[in-house]
């Protein structure tokens, strides 16, 4: 704030309050063409219902695409959390390790 030399109001530097942006933008990766082959990984933040809506997708996906396999959630762990950090940053290594194709993330309601 800087006082205006007129004796008018105080003059304010503007901020947009969208804020400078996180990360940079990329193309999405390409679709997996068949998940009846794919390797899906489960992500969850443990907060919301997912022990019971997992079970549900996995029936639901493996009715539809028999040939489809699961890295459970509680393979990655809670991905939520005072140790967030520290948890998200192993994902890409378990997902590599795992082979997983697709990931279906959930998090809280």
């Amino acid at each position: 704030m800087s006082a205006a030399s007129d004796g008018r109001e105080p003059l304010y530097e503007v901020v947009c309050p969208l804020g400078r942006p996180a990360y940079e933008d990329r193309a999405p990766n390409e679709r997996v063409a068949d998940l009846n082959h794919a390797v899906v990984g489960e992500l969850w933040d443990y907060l919301f219902r997912g022990e019971e809506i997992f079970p549900i997708l996995r029936e639901q996906l493996k009715a539809r695409y028999p040939g489809i396999r699961f890295v459970t959630y509680d393979v990655f762990g809670n991905v939520h959390g005072p140790k967030q950090r520290e948890l998200v940053a192993r994902v890409p290594d378990l997902l590599r390790e795992h082979r997983v194709d697709a990931v279906i993330s959930a998090i809280g309601a």
